[in-house]
């Protein structure tokens, strides 16, 4: 029946997808080589899908068996019902392994899910004040500096003046060396109190052993 229906697939269809390995045996075994027949179709350089006359092949355990033409390192994948696959295409041959390329993509596709996993996110939160905080406030918002920090965030730290307070800088610039100082065993002073417009900011950033926790 599965023979039946691929018979009636498009054009040469039938034909390349019994060129492209064994035959197959059963319905996952024509999905497999049904498979391999997307990956030439999506242009990557498997089996029929490889131009080059001739290669240099390496065997699935590794071993150089040397330069030949295309068509008989396709004959020796096709032995061990697996795939031909070019992994050198700008060697003069192109170098090509025999490998059961569907693994090799799902192994390389979990590779890099788990390289983005270990790959650590930095935002920078930010903790505003008033250069006349109470320090009640003034704990609260040391308190949120600490969990931004313990979490591997920066903290952007902005006392802001309103009128007359900018002729207080000193003050605005105390509070940022309390924050400092209250944080200093998590957290280091990256970018130093500056004035910006009508506010003075400051940056701290997790120490190097805490990111890594």
């Amino acid at each position: 029946m599965l023979k039946a229906v691929f018979r009636n697939l498009p054009g040469e269809g039938y034909q390349k997808l019994i060129s492209c390995g064994v035959k197959p045996k059963g319905f996952w075994g024509t999905a497999k080589i049904l498979g391999r027949c997307n990956t030439i179709r999506r242009g990557f350089q498997v089996n029929e899908g490889i131009r080059a006359r001739e290669v240099r092949l390496i065997d699935v355990s590794g071993k150089q068996l040397g330069i030949m033409p295309t068509r008989e390192a396709l004959r020796i994948s096709r032995d061990h019902q697996l795939d031909l696959v070019v992994v050198a295409p700008k060697a003069k041959p192109p170098v090509c392994r025999i490998m059961d390329y569907d693994k090799y993509k799902y192994e390389q596709s979990k590779r890099e899910k788990e390289a983005r996993k270990k790959q650590k996110v930095i935002t920078v939160k930010e903790v505003r004040l008033r250069p006349n905080i109470e320090e009640h406030d003034l704990k609260v918002k040391m308190r949120n500096a600490v969990r931004f920090l313990t979490s591997g965030d920066k903290v952007k730290v902005t006392v802001r003046f309103r009128g007359r307070q900018i002729a207080y800088k000193d003050a605005g610039r105390e509070l940022l060396d309390e924050i400092a100082e209250g944080v200093k065993e998590l957290g280091v002073v990256e970018k130093g109190a500056r004035v910006e417009g009508r506010q003075m900011t400051m940056v701290l950033a997790p120490r190097p052993e805490q990111s890594e926790k």
